[in-house]
């Protein structure tokens, strides 16, 4: 019988084997989480057994393994939509939707660490934007938020940029994406619109008519002037001038024959 006790695998060389590729795995993994990469755009903030270490900028930078964990921010302009209802000063709900612009300073990334959380934009940004939109949208009656909506966003900007930089995030600026209100209100608006037009057509049209009879006393008034003018002007000298005039443009006028009668050949002339 032949022997294949030469070829089998020693149970103590394949416990080696293991020991050594679990060693090697935990060498490359001990390796692998003793750095940690920032790219581009972002900071990050390392810790030690949950307290704050430090933060760091772009690149590669080392940590101490299973003990150290990294949060990464990132401090580019970001662009969130936020929305809320508000009621005017008459009572009527706005549904409004904001678009903020914002980000966050490397220096200030440890302090909104500790102070707003991971999470800023949910538990700071969009209670504070939604809060001071329904103050602002307080202020104004329905019909002066229609007319007056770009003072009303330059407002929220306004006020937004100063609470947030309390809590040092910039917010660069803002956009109202949404301001609506309910149908039954804009079909009062529209209606209110149509009458004023209405309105506005039939003032127009009174104020013509009311010119129309001012010019035609005014034109009254200087006929009867004038003809009392000449009333008060005409004697017999001018009557007897008019005659004169008269006979003058009468010659002036004669084609060289004399006047004829049916009776015969006779000439007719008058003579005064």
């Amino acid at each position: 019988m032949a022997n294949y006790s030469n070829h089998s695998i020693s149970p103590i060389k394949t416990v080696g084997a293991i020991f050594t590729i679990t060693l090697i795995v935990i060498i490359a993994a001990v390796c692998l989480s003793s750095f940690f990469v920032v790219d581009p755009g972002q900071v990050a903030v390392k810790l030690r057994l949950g307290k704050v270490v430090d933060s760091y900028g772009e690149g590669m930078h080392w940590k101490t393994p299973f003990i150290d964990s990294v949060k990464k921010f990132s401090i580019r302009i970001k662009k969130d939509i936020i929305k809320t209802e508000a009621f005017s000063k008459d009572l009527q709900t706005v549904k409004v939707g904001l678009a903020v612009n914002h980000r966050i300073q490397p220096d200030t990334v440890v302090a909104i660490y500790r102070n707003l959380g991971e999470y800023y934009v949910d538990t700071v940004l969009a209670p504070t934007t939604e809060e001071w939109i329904k103050a602002i949208i307080a202020k104004y009656s329905a019909e002066n938020l229609i007319a007056n909506r770009i003072e009303v966003a330059k407002e929220i900007d306004a006020v937004l940029k100063e609470k947030m930089k309390e809590k040092q995030v910039i917010v660069s600026d803002i956009a109202i994406v949404d301001f609506d209100f309910t149908p039954q209100f804009l079909k009062a608006v529209e209606e209110k619109q149509i009458a004023e037009q209405e309105a506005k057509k039939a003032t127009n049209l009174v104020e013509k008519v009311k010119k129309d009879a001012e010019q035609q006393i005014l034109k009254a008034k200087a006929e009867a002037e004038s003809l009392k003018l000449q009333k008060q002007v005409v004697t017999p000298e001018l009557i007897k001038l008019r005659q004169v005039e008269a006979q003058l443009k009468a010659i002036e006028k004669w084609d060289g024959r004399m006047p004829t009668y049916n009776g015969g050949d006779m000439p007719f002339i008058m003579v005064k």
